[in-house]
């Protein structure tokens, strides 16, 4: 997690955009950002608990992330644990290689970490895992003229220990680069919190540190900026690169940029960041503008395949409100001729607390206070949408 910037570059954050050409495929596949896929991604990175570096729960995130990329089709050949000891600590990094068609030897790395320290870390960072998933799990079979890795670091709540053995061991040896890197995209606390209006993002761009990398770090962050206008409804601002996993790799001369919520949330770090106290809209929104960027950075086709399938008007535009909700919750389903369906509501470890069928309005008045997992089942198709009661 990054600290607290002290500054905000307002004249930066002001000024006008750089053309660049909206493409309609590249918003296409922004669409198929699934808000269901990412709730249940936050619901299981909680069930793992206390991810601390070196713990065997941090040892069984990164099974569970690797499990995330065989279900996605990813093979086990493009997946690479990457370990590494710094004092009494010792953990891994997970490295995913998606390789590009017209320069399969220079990278475009989108990274965030999974460890945790003192919570269950939702926000900081199961936000920026699960859209890290997400992006791997849409550009699977996408063409790209740039390779894409996919890094999960762990370590970085200790001092960003698995980021510098990456960037000093692995990207480099000494001061011999070893791959060749266009561009470090790094997510971290993306999760906002519940009830803000959080409609704007910060992105990141390198204002210390090496001097040399900072004309191309402005460039790719005022890129970042536009891809996330045209490919999301979120807004954006500047925030000075600070204190998390690009920070090695800008030391060794990298490009690098990055998201992190606007408003801050002061629950990281302790045991409140939890599924209560963030807001899936907002991650959901910030995914559709990390496709849209991941696209443009690594350059994807911009023409779907014939394996692509535009939904439109599916389940996952259900609506459920009020949210947060005292006591009748009312469902919107985006099929007016859907007549028979489920909902159920379930605690976070997935314990079912109320289910009704066909019912438009429920009655939720008999349910304490807190979050809850709201799953509505139509044929088969599942739609899951977190439920927060507040009296």
């Amino acid at each position: 997690m990054k600290k607290t910037a002290t500054f905000l570059l307002a004249a930066i954050a002001m000024q006008s955009a750089v053309a660049q050409n909206f493409i309609q495929a590249y918003q296409d596949r922004a669409n198929m950002v699934n808000q269901s896929n990412i709730i249940t991604s936050l619901q299981e990175f909680a069930n793992l608990g206390v991810k601390t570096t070196g713990s065997q729960a941090n040892a069984n995130a990164l099974d569970w992330l690797k499990n995330k990329y065989l279900s996605y089709g990813y093979s086990a050949a493009q997946m690479v644990e990457d370990p590494f000891t710094s004092g009494s600590y010792t953990s891994k990094n997970l490295v995913i290689t998606k390789t590009g068609t017209v320069y399969p030897d220079k990278y475009v790395i989108i990274c965030g970490h999974f460890d945790s320290i003192t919570g269950l870390g939702i926000n900081d960072n199961g936000s920026g895992t699960s859209i890290i998933l997400e992006a791997a799990r849409i550009l699977k079979d996408i063409s790209t003229e740039y390779s894409i890795k996919f890094i999960h670091f762990s370590g970085e709540e200790q001092g960003l220990l698995g980021s510098k053995h990456y960037a000093n061991t692995v990207a480099y040896q000494g001061n011999n680069r070893v791959q060749d890197i266009k561009i470090v995209f790094n997510l971290d606390q993306v999760g906002g919190v519940m009830g803000n209006n959080n409609n704007t993002v910060y992105c990141d761009q390198d204002l210390g540190g090496l001097s040399s990398n900072n004309a191309a770090s402005a460039t790719v962050t005022q890129e970042l900026r536009n891809c996330t206008t045209l490919y999301s409804t979120l807004q954006t601002a500047v925030d000075p690169a600070a204190d998390t996993d690009y920070i090695p790799f800008e030391q060794k001369g990298e490009v690098i940029t990055g998201f992190f919520e606007r408003i801050r949330s002061t629950y990281p770090h302790t045991v409140n960041d939890t599924f209560a106290n963030t807001d899936p809209v907002y991650i959901y929104n910030i995914g559709k503008a990390s496709v849209g960027a991941l696209q443009h950075f690594a350059v994807a086709t911009g023409t779907l395949g014939t394996h692509e399938v535009v939904v439109k008007n599916s389940l996952e535009s259900v609506k459920i409100y009020p949210n947060p909700v005292k006591d009748m919750l009312n469902i919107e389903l985006p099929n007016p001729g859907i007549k028979n369906f489920s909902f159920e509501i379930t605690d976070f470890q997935g314990r079912s607390i109320l289910k009704t069928f066909n019912e438009t309005k429920i009655n939720v008045s008999g349910l304490e206070n807190g979050a809850y997992v709201g799953i509505i089942k139509a044929h088969d198709k599942t739609v899951v949408r977190k439920i927060l009661i507040d009296r």
